[in-house]
């Protein structure tokens, strides 16, 4: 597999409280039609899908965002921005940059909600959505554990005891290598003075514990209108072990969906990196219309 270098750039995007930059990562063809947009979770960043890009760059143009307050994007004046409907405008801002009709859709966890919240407007650019291990609703045992580290400001003296401490609390994500675990790590991690910090803004986490259980129910409902009314094709993806997409969500997303199915990776909770080639595979057959 010939490697590809990633171009890197920004979009300027507005919020009620003022102007932001997203910053994002492209591979393959600048004018191929073809665009896989890869949207990444709460505290990630768009590099998480290097692999899977380079492995898609010779049939897609692949953009790989970093979500405001995330990654090399500029973090939001007003933390109360961190929720959904902004992440969905910036992303009408990126795709406009992009200067395209249409998009594919890869979103994990968060990245999937958003997909979902422009994949039900009208008119909307999305042809294609895959959900990786992400639905409406989120089983309270997750949004527990998530709660837990979201937020909380961390010290570390090394690269390597950085990405120690996000393995512990991203081991769901299945066995990798140290050197597929530094390359996921790395990108999550910024010197600061003699030592390193996560790459995100720490408001994500009064934001995120913030949230009422009205406003819960209130976004359930949202998405799974959005949901309902998309009229691709959707692949839900589960890993066998996720504390977040539960088999019952799983079954009435497919029911809600008007043309989905359903793939579950074992050995994987919450949530499938789409690192390795068995992974990557699926969501290649999935966007050239053969998804198991």
């Amino acid at each position: 597999m010939p490697s590809h270098a990633p171009r890197l750039s920004n979009v300027q995007c507005l919020s009620p409280s003022g102007l932001h930059r997203m910053a994002y990562a492209e591979w393959g063809d600048p004018e191929n039609p073809r665009v896989l947009v890869c949207v990444h979770g709460l505290t990630r960043s768009g590099r998480d899908f290097d692999a899977m890009a380079n492995a898609l760059a010779n049939d897609y143009r692949v953009v790989c965002p970093d979500v405001v307050g995330r990654g090399q994007s500029s973090w939001l004046r007003n933390p109360a921005g961190y929720v959904v409907p902004q992440y969905v405008a910036d992303m009408v801002t990126l795709i406009a940059r992009l200067g395209v009709a249409t998009v594919d859709w890869f979103g994990t966890s968060m990245g999937g909600l958003i997909g979902m919240g422009l994949a039900g407007l009208p008119d909307t650019p999305i042809r294609s959505l895959l959900l990786n291990d992400v639905g409406p609703h989120i089983d309270a045992p997750a949004l527990a554990r998530i709660g837990q580290y979201v937020g909380i400001p961390k010290r570390f003296a090394s690269i390597d005891e950085g990405a120690d401490y996000i393995w512990s609390i991203s081991s769901a994500f299945g066995p990798h290598t140290r050197q597929e675990w530094l390359a996921l790590s790395e990108p999550l991690l910024k010197a600061d003075g003699d030592g390193y910090v996560l790459r995100y803004d720490p408001s994500i986490g009064t934001a995120f514990s913030a949230v009422t259980p009205e406003a819960i129910a209130a976004g359930e409902a949202m998405l799974w209108a959005s949901l309902a009314a998309f009229p691709g094709r959707t692949l839900i993806v589960r890993g066998e072990q996720s504390d977040l997409l539960s088999r019952t969500t799983l079954d009435q997303m497919l029911a809600h969906a008007q043309h989905a199915r359903a793939v579950e990776i074992p050995g994987v909770g919450h949530a499938p990196t789409f690192v390795h080639a068995d992974q990557i595979e699926i969501a290649r057959r999935f966007y050239e219309g053969y998804a198991d």
